[in-house]
């Protein structure tokens, strides 16, 4: 059985945490699994969505098993190694496709984690954003110290930590963990409408979106201007001329319509 599902809809990968018996709590069988949906994705999408089977999307890392893997009481390894969530993480946010993530219910620990890899996010009105670990007596593993700070920022990530304290949707947008806000039961069809409109655009254009964008802002500023120029004195693709001269000459389709109606609903 495959905890994660996998579906091509046109150019979108729709990949599915499908765990739904255990909130899909994140076990190392999910994330094998899940590593294989999105190397699959990145060969064969020009945009994926992310999603959770059930009533939420994730609650995190699968505490029974990390449980009966301490009590195990094995002998650490020899070397560390590279954190597998942390590899899969990162090839879902500077990989080669633009992810949406669907959100609803629990969004917590690592699932926010790996929610906050993906570059758009769209949740219900039921989600739940929580970073429960200290209560646990463990530490967050999946890349949020990065990811989930460089967004909320290190005093609200630090008061959900130390307090145990849920962000509700609405204050997840004012927060800027979602861009969307929908109604319960709608964010996985704002996911795939924004992920096909995402396809339409030119893939290395979509790639310099994820990958160079970010590291500029990394950077300072004279650098991060010349990496900026760097990339515009980049070969254009025919594929670029032909867009362009679809605009000139009207040929161009006109945005997706409904954007304008729920910009209230987004940060």
């Amino acid at each position: 059985m495959s905890f994660v599902t996998y579906e091509m809809e046109g150019p979108v990968a729709l990949i599915g945490l499908n765990r739904p018996d255990k909130r899909n709590a994140m076990s190392e069988a999910v994330l094998k699994d899940l590593r294989e949906a999105i190397t699959r994705a990145d060969a064969q999408a020009d945009a994926a969505v992310l999603f959770g089977h059930g009533l939420n999307f994730s609650s995190g890392l699968d505490l029974a098993e990390l449980a009966a893997r301490i009590a195990a009481n094995a002998p650490p390894p020899r070397r560390r190694k590279p954190s597998a969530w942390h590899e899969a993480f990162d090839f879902i946010q500077r990989g080669g496709i633009p992810y949406v993530a669907a959100l609803h219910g629990a969004t917590i620990g690592g699932g926010l984690e790996l929610a906050c890899a993906a570059h758009i996010r769209v949740a219900e009105e039921t989600t739940l954003f929580g970073l429960p670990e200290a209560q646990r007596g463990i530490f967050v593993g999946g890349g949020g110290t990065v990811r989930i700070q460089r967004i909320l920022g290190y005093e609200t990530m630090a008061d959900m930590m130390l307090t145990g304290r849920m962000l509700t949707a609405e204050e997840g947008r004012q927060f800027r963990l979602v861009q969307y806000i929908v109604p319960p039961g709608q964010a996985l069809a704002r996911a795939r409408e924004l992920a096909a409109r995402i396809a339409g655009n030119a893939p290395m254009i979509n790639w310099q979106i994820t990958n160079v964008l970010p590291r500029i802002n990394d950077l300072s500023h004279n650098d991060g201007l010349f990496v900026e120029s760097l990339n515009n004195a980049m070969a254009r693709s025919p594929e670029t001329l032909d867009r362009l001269r679809a605009f000139v000459e009207k040929r161009a389709e006109p945005l997706l319509k409904g954007n304008a109606s729920d910009t209230s609903r987004q940060s």
